[in-house]
This record gives C-alpha cells, structure tokens and sequence, in this order.
C-alpha cells in the first residue's frame, strides 16, 4: 500500500472515532455526585471519560459506558469504586503528604497571566472560571498579543473593569506575550495558563500552595484534562496522553536527578505544559523570563514553557507537578488542527533544546553526557504508537480515560511522520525566529491601554 493510500486509510479511521461524553464524579460520603464536565450536557448512555474525585480533589480518570437505560451515576460510580481498589490493592495511588492536604501555610500573592490574540469568547469563558477561584489574594493579567481588532481590550474593559488589568504586547509570539505579563505582574508567583481552558475553583490554591511549602521551589505545574471530547481529533488526542501527567504528585530535584530520566532535565515535555504552570517571580526574571524566539506565533512553533522549566531546574530549583491543580483543556477540533499540532510538537521540542544550547552554551557537556542514554527515549517520543492489530483493536492501542493503558485508538502514522519532520525543522525554525526578535532586543514591553486592577 503506497503512503498515500495509508493516509487515506488513517483518515477514514479517524473520521469512525465517536464523541465521548465528559463527566466528573466525587465519591466522598455515601451517595456519589456525578455532574457534566463544564459546557457539557447531562450524561446519557454511551462512553463517558470521568474524572474521579474524592473530597473534591481530581484522583484519577476512566473510560466507561453506560448502557441504554442505565442510571449513569449508579453504573459510572460503580466503576469508578472498582478502580478505585484495584489501585489501592496495587499500592499506587497519590503521594500521601500531598492526598493529606500538604501544606497549611497560605498560598503566596499570585499574578495569573493569559495571553491571547483575537479570541474574546473563550477568553470570556477563561476569565470568568478564573475569577472564581477560592485564592485568597491574586490579581489577573490579560496580556493582548499583536492584536488586529479592538475586540480583547473592549471585553476586558467592558465586562471585567477593575477585577482585570489589561495590556497590549505588539510584538507577536507566545513567549513575549508571557514576558510582557511577567514584566507587568505583582505577584510573588506567576501562574499562566491559556485563553481555552476552564480552571477548577482549586487550581490555583493548589498549583501555588506548594512555593509556600518549599522555599527552594521554583516552577510548579498542574493536571490538564480535556473539556470536550466531541470531534475525532479531540478524542485522538487525549487517547494518547492529551496534556496529562497523570495522578502522582512528583518533584523534580536537580541534585537528585530521577533515574528513569537519562536526559534529564531535558526532558522537559514530562514536567508539565504552558496551559498550567506557576513560577516563583524572582527566580523568573533572575533566568531572563522566556526566550523571544521560542513558541506559538515565532517560526519555532512552540517551546517556551519547555525553555522555561530547564533553565528554572540549570539553576538548582526544585520544579512540583501536582495532579491537584486542575485545568480543563478545549482541545483543537479537526484533522488539520492534528497535522498542525503534530508538526509544532516536534518543532518546539529540537527549538526549545537549541534555545537552551545557545544561551546556556555551559549546559553542552552535560547534555551531550546524557545523549547516548538519552537517544532511545527521543527516538520513543515520536515512534508510531503500535497497536498489534492494525484495525486499531488491539491491547496495546489506545483510549481517553487512563493515561497509562491504551484500548481503542491508534496514532496514525501521518501525524509521528509529521511530528519527525518538524524535530528537523526545530533549530532552523528558532533561528529564524531569533533573528526576528534581534529586531525588537531591549524593547520594553508595551504599557498599552490598561484596565483594572488586583484583587
């Protein structure tokens, strides 16, 4: 069969992947809560990917279907009971001093930082998910980047007044987006997070809970879960991993390096992701923020946050990802949107690596010390996820609900094609992408039009 005609295929397996209903369940006391994930309708019968809660904090995800007739809470709450002891049986689970509460010192003053360009109804949604957060004391930035309408500073003045401060960064790029807000921000933490996400009313007492407990913490970074399982692209992704990290709380000591990380800390794509990360401000600005030439909206297609956690961990600061700081994710919709993002994944993670070789050229000897242990687990990163069975029924295939056992759908080929190619691209791309932004070196962020304030 020619590569064409596999294409073809791929795609016409693809279009076959169903919608899966989101749900959430708690399970604390006697009766289970079951509700929609947000934006979602009831549950019906069919497959539903669930969050599993206890106490109200995120404990695990699953697969499950509910029949024709079924009482949806009855039969989703009696599997996610069945996990449950299995996991306990196995001795897994979440690290306890974090499942005990962790610390009971008060998160530190927080400046939450979203980027967006031209996309006033989910920045609406985003806003006001953030605004509902049972932080003690945070102010939000909304930072408007190379917009073309008047559409993000009409929102933010009109809807959100004093509760939202406004800034307009000219410069296009993901990175500079962020630097201008970290520029801006007030807070003794930096949190960011996307203009397509809903956050957990916890998120961000838990994602920054942690720098109050460790004073050598520098990066903290949380669970992202998908809000919407509706296309077969959204469905695709989060069967392989989405932008979870799973469900043990972990941290990341750069004097006690995990074992099962050769390349570390280059490895940074297992850290966390951009949608859901915090820094201690200080220690931010001490390593010179993000770099320019890295992600969304630069040729290098993405990076930045990957840039942003080795350079906090080259500086001998811990990094915590913790499962209980909980964002939900509107994944991209479409087959293109795939390509798009297969492509962009590769490139940002050969422009991040370049961006840190090339400003921390003292960090060569040590990469190049981890490369040979280091090659199979790249190579692994965009291997064609086989299934054993290429009508994708195997075992060994995968589906949305547990991150770490595969059941329904396979990787095209295609997409691990194009996420190679772009790995290619990745240092030509961040070159480019530098020698634009020696353009704008040294040129202060813009104050732009402004409005609101901290809470």
């Amino acid at each position: 069969m020619s590569r064409t005609a596999r294409t073809q295929e791929e795609i016409r397996r693809f279009l076959d992947v169903g919608a899966v209903q989101v749900a959430e369940l708690d399970l604390s006391g006697e009766e289970a809560a079951l509700r929609p994930g947000p934006g979602s309708p009831p549950v019906t019968h069919g497959e539903v990917f669930l969050l599993v809660r206890r106490d109200g904090l995120p404990v695990g995800t699953l697969l499950g279907r509910v029949p024709e007739g079924g009482d949806p809470t009855t039969v989703l709450a009696s599997l996610a009971r069945q996990a449950q002891t299995q996991v306990q049986a196995q001795g897994q689970g979440p690290d306890t001093a974090e499942a005990a509460g962790g610390t009971t010192a008060p998160p530190p003053f927080t400046s939450v930082v979203v980027a967006t360009r031209e996309r006033a109804g989910q920045l609406a949604r985003a806003l006001d998910s953030l605004l509902a957060q049972d932080h003690p004391h945070f102010e939000i930035v909304v930072v408007d980047n190379a917009p073309v309408t008047d559409g993000t500073h009409d929102l933010v003045h009109r809807k959100y007044g004093e509760r939202v401060r406004y800034v307009c960064e000219p410069v296009p790029g993901l990175a500079t987006a962020h630097n201008t807000g970290l520029a801006h921000a007030r807070g003794e933490v930096t949190a960011f997070t996307d203009d397509d996400v809903v956050a957990d009313a916890r998120w961000l007492t838990e994602l920054t809970a942690p720098f109050a407990a460790d004073p050598e913490l520098g990066c903290a970074t949380g669970l992202i879960l998908p809000a919407r399982l509706r296309t077969p692209a959204q469905v695709l992704l989060e069967s392989h991993g989405g932008f979870a990290k799973g469900f043990t709380p972990t941290t990341y000591d750069p004097r006690n390096p995990p074992r099962d990380e050769p390349l570390f800390p280059f490895t940074a794509g297992r850290f966390g992701s951009g949608a859901n990360m915090a820094f201690r401000t200080e220690v931010l600005r001490a390593v010179g923020g993000f770099d320019p030439a890295t992600g969304a909206g630069t040729p290098a297609r993405g990076g930045d946050d990957l840039y942003g956690f080795v350079r906090v961990l080259a500086q001998g600061h811990r990094l915590h990802y913790t499962p209980r700081a909980l964002v939900w994710h509107h994944h991209r919709e479409t087959w293109a949107d795939l390509e798009t993002q297969a492509f962009g994944y590769g490139a940002g993670l050969t422009a991040y690596l370049t961006a840190v070789l090339v400003n921390r050229p003292a960090l060569l000897p040590a990469f190049l010390a981890r490369l040979p242990r280091g090659l199979s687990h790249a190579r692994g990163l965009t291997a064609v996820r086989e299934t054993g069975d290429t009508e994708g029924s195997g075992a060994g295939s995968a589906a949305p609900g547990d991150h770490d056992t595969r059941t329904t759908h396979p990787w095209p080929r295609r997409l691990s094609r194009l996420q190679r190619r772009g790995m290619l691209y990745g240092p030509v791309g961040y070159l480019r992408a530098r020698r634009a932004a020696d353009g704008t070196t040294g040129k202060k962020p813009s104050g732009g039009r402004t409005a609101g304030g901290a809470r």
